[in-house]
């Protein structure tokens, strides 16, 4: 390390009785986050970071907090810094050299030494880099939920909003982008200095920066930085990024009555990003691949890209202008995200194709979540910062965009804008929580919405509905799938289907019973018919529903026939794909088709046992290539491509993708690019017995740095070795190998493809040992995406026995980690019931 600052040495010798007490507990913990706010006014940061080129070298980093103390303090203000106390160089407080005391990951800051008013506290220090994520050639600061602090001192918590002023010494070349506008800059023969105008208000964990040889686009005073290197990707991407932007923005603006509420727009492309995107006001984060697509793209890639964007667009307003004042309330933020993203989405591309996304995107991701043991509710209960990473999940990002369309459904979509455009307004560049939002719509409707609240926000699990008909009365019943009974608020609509004919009806269901009148018996009923309603609803399995012309209405059938088949109705998983086999060749909607074919092939791997997928592997491999061969639309042809390369299993499907993927020739009417091919590498290697000779070609024929990384990266993991792929594994418990986690999450479910589960069975119960060390060190997203890359499709009794054993060991075991486990092995649970009753 460095060396410290003399004043370090004050350490050891300095005593005072003031600062005797007991350092707070390690995290920010909702008591420390309350007293600071009572206490702290208008924070402002002014931070200076020296990056070396070398990425093992430190970060030198100076600091000043401003801030103005309200009242004088009985005790020690605590800042957080979650890094060794060698990482702290000098302090001074009010001008005055002072001792640094750092502990349980707090530095504290005598009362005496503090004034009521303005106070300002310097700090020299050695940056951590866990938050950093530290590249050869670039880095980029990701600091949400409370990472601020592994970083910089600082008080990390989301209430106390600041002004950031930043400067950056980089290596002479690189690019560097923030939060507010360049103020000025100037260059060396070696480095480069970067001053940024002070920010607009910010919580921590929304200051960013990133820093790297990256280039660079404008447009209409937006800035892009990105490392692709592929001319067409850029060609056919770029100006669709900035003009997504500007629609986005445009629609949210007058959608809210909020012109664009920060100083600057910009955006960054990262390789191997960890999430989608993230919201950092004028230095929005986002995973490259999703935002540089070619002539390969499909309708849903497109889709992605445009959602994303309005995603992260929508947190300008929702989450940066007006931010949760604690994270039990995260959800809030980014249920407005999807909310107001599919709002931006239904504008571009009609009425129709966005009420079939909405299904799409959030009901069977809701359901992977809400059907599980381990289901949360919506708003749940947070005593530490050190937790919130667990609070993200499917719930809330897609079960809460349902419930808040249900309230818009309940209140009027005009009397709901009214709400929000006030909740905005009263509390911009402010926080705010989800009781204040319900209180300012609860003045915009005569509905009753605190008993609506219970349900839909604290209640975890779905509704089930049955129903009978008697002399031509329908009766519809609700309950709830799990627990004490609870109905519902909702409306959804049914479409009674009558011979050649329809009619469809909408109903409000607000309590346990609905009777509904009915001029005659119909043949039958498809539930849900319009995608709006949340529950597991009676499935209709028939041939009718592909003669249905409405894609919304067939996109629901396929959901409930597939839940019902989870539920362990009579439908098996071996009849519900001989079912969607036919629609894999008659549905032509692409939405579609990407869902049943999803479908196929999980039920495929996880739902049939091993004899079965012999029997039936062939038979689903002639269907796959056959619709492929029929199917008109090029994107549809590439969906079903992409589901046979993904099930098959034959020495003859094993020739005829090889010869694909030696020749670069697609079959007619597909276009495949770099990355499909590398996808396609990685399928043969896993049933081949020289896997190794695929990766290293198909590495070969990749330019671009990052890409290429990647892959070797993956190479161990695909190996025919067990030995070197038990290595690979073992390589994980350092942290070091754990940075990449998108790629830490694909090699894992290379490693645990039910073709190579015999091998890796014996780390389960290891893989469930490290899940603390993973949230602890891991960013929001990766204890999910691990638990879920390596049981994602295990089937045996003797992996959902691993399982139990380890609850059963660890009855104390975190509340919010064991619920992840159980949400990622619901499917295996279920899996080894149903292949007793079936």
């Amino acid at each position: 390390m460095l060396p410290r600052s003399l004043s370090l040495l004050c350490v050891s010798i300095f005593v005072c009785t003031s600062l005797c007490a007991q350092a707070p507990e390690t995290g920010v913990s909702a008591t420390l986050a309350g007293a600071r706010k009572k206490s702290i006014q208008q924070p402002i940061y002014t931070l200076q970071f020296t990056i070396p080129a070398e990425k093992e070298k430190a970060i030198s980093a100076n600091e000043t907090i401003a801030f103005t103390l309200v009242n004088a303090v009985a005790n020690s203000l605590a800042i957080d810094f979650k890094q060794a106390s060698d990482h702290l160089l000098s302090l001074q407080v009010n001008d005055k050299p002072a001792a640094i005391i750092h502990r349980q990951e707090h530095i504290l800051i005598a009362p005496s030494l503090l004034q009521k008013g303005t106070n300002r506290i310097r700090i020299g220090f050695i940056a951590g880099n866990e938050s950093l994520n530290r590249n050869n050639d670039y880095l980029y600061a990701l600091f949400v939920p409370d990472r601020a602090r592994t970083v910089f001192p600082c008080f990390d918590q989301p209430d106390l909003k600041a002004v950031f002023n930043l400067s950056l010494l980089v290596p002479k070349g690189w690019q560097a982008l923030a939060n507010a506008v360049l103020k000025d800059s100037s260059s060396t023969e070696t480095s480069t200095y970067y001053q940024f105008a002070p920010s607009d208000t910010l919580p921590t964990y929304l200051f960013s920066f990133t820093a790297g040889e990256y280039a660079v686009a404008e447009q209409g005073g937006m800035r892009f930085l990105y490392r692709e290197n592929d001319s067409a990707k850029i060609a056919r991407s770029v100006d669709s990024v900035f003009r997504l932007h500007r629609e986005a923005i445009q629609f949210l603006s007058g959608w809210t009555g909020i012109p664009f509420p920060f100083q600057k727009v910009g955006f960054v492309a990262i390789p191997a990003f960890q999430f989608g995107g993230m919201e950092h006001p004028g230095v929005v984060q986002y995973n490259a691949p999703g935002l540089f697509l070619d002539g390969t793209a499909t309708k849903d890639q497109l889709i992605a890209r445009s959602s994303v964007i309005a995603h992260e667009t929508a947190h300008m307003w929702f989450g940066d202008l007006v931010t949760m004042q604690w994270f039990n309330d995260v959800w809030m933020k980014e249920v407005f995200a999807n909310f107001m993203a599919d709002k931006v989405s239904g504008q571009l591309m009609g009425r129709e194709t966005f009420n079939q996304k909405f299904l799409l995107d959030h009901t069977p991701a809701a359901f992977g979540i809400d059907r599980t043991p381990g289901a949360n509710p919506i708003r749940q209960q947070l005593d530490n910062l050190q937790e919130a990473g667990t609070m993200y999940g499917n719930i809330i990002y897609h079960k809460a965009p349902i419930m808040m369309r249900q309230l818009e459904l309940l209140m009027g979509e005009k009397p709901f804008q009214a709400g929000v455009r006030e909740y905005l307004a009263r509390y911009r560049y402010s926080n705010a929580t989800w009781d204040d939002l319900i209180g300012i719509l609860a003045h915009h409707t005569t509905a009753d919405l605190l008993q609506w609240n219970k349900v839909w926000a604290y209640r975890p699990g779905r509704p089930v509905f049955s129903y009978q008909i008697i002399n031509n009365v329908l009766t519809i019943q609700q309950n709830a799938e799990n627990g004490a009974p609870a109905n519902w608020p909702q409306q959804f609509e049914i479409a009674l289907l009558y011979g050649d004919s329809s009619q469809t009806k909408q109903v409000t269901m607000n309590t346990g019973e609905l009777t509904v009148p009915l001029s005659k018996r119909p043949d039958a009923i498809l539930f849900n018919s319009g995608g709006e309603g949340y529950g597991l609803f009676p499935a209709f399995v028939s041939d009718r529903i592909y003669t249905l012309q409405n894609p919304v209405q067939r996109a629901a059938a396929y959901i409930n026939a597939y839940e019902n088949m989870l539920a362990g109705s009579k439908l098996s998983a071996e009849m519900l794909i001989q079912f969607l086999s036919k629609g894999l060749v008659r549905e032509t909607n692409e939405l579609n088709l990407r869902l049943i074919a999803g479908y196929c092939s999980h039920l495929f791997w996880q739902f049939l046992p091993p004899a079965k997928r012999e029997i039936l592997g062939t038979a689903l491999e002639q269907t796959l290539w056959l619709a492929m061969e029929r199917q008109k639309e090029t994107n549809n042809k590439k969906i079903l491509f992409q589901a046979f390369s993904g099930i098959f299993t034959s020495s003859a499907a094993f020739n005829k993708l090889k010869n694909i993927w030696q020749q670069k020739q697609p079959p007619e009417g597909i276009k495949l690019s770099e990355d499909d091919y590398t996808s396609l590498a990685c399928a043969l290697a896993l049933r081949a017995d020289t896997a190794n000779t695929f990766v290293r070609e198909q590495v070969e024929r990749i330019s671009n740095p990052d890409r290429k990384a990647r892959l070797l990266f993956l190479m161990p993991a695909l190996s025919p070795d067990s030995l070197l792929r038990d290595q690979f594994f073992e390589s994980l418990h350092d942290l070091n190998n754990r940075r990449k986690e998108a790629w830490v999450g694909s090699a894992l479910s290379y490693l645990n493809h039910p073709l190579r589960q015999h091998t890796f069975e014996k780390h389960l119960p290891e893989s469930l040992n490290m899940l603390e060390t993973i949230q602890q060190t891991g960013d929001i997203f990766f204890p999910q995406n691990w638990l879920g890359s390596i049981f994602g499709n295990y089937q045996s009794p003797a992996a959902w026995k691993i399982v139990e054993t380890f609850l059963q060991a660890h009855p104390n075991y975190n509340p919010k980690l064991k619920a992840k486990i159980l949400q990622s092995t619901d499917n295996l649970h279920r899996a080894a019931l149903l292949s007793a009753l079936h």
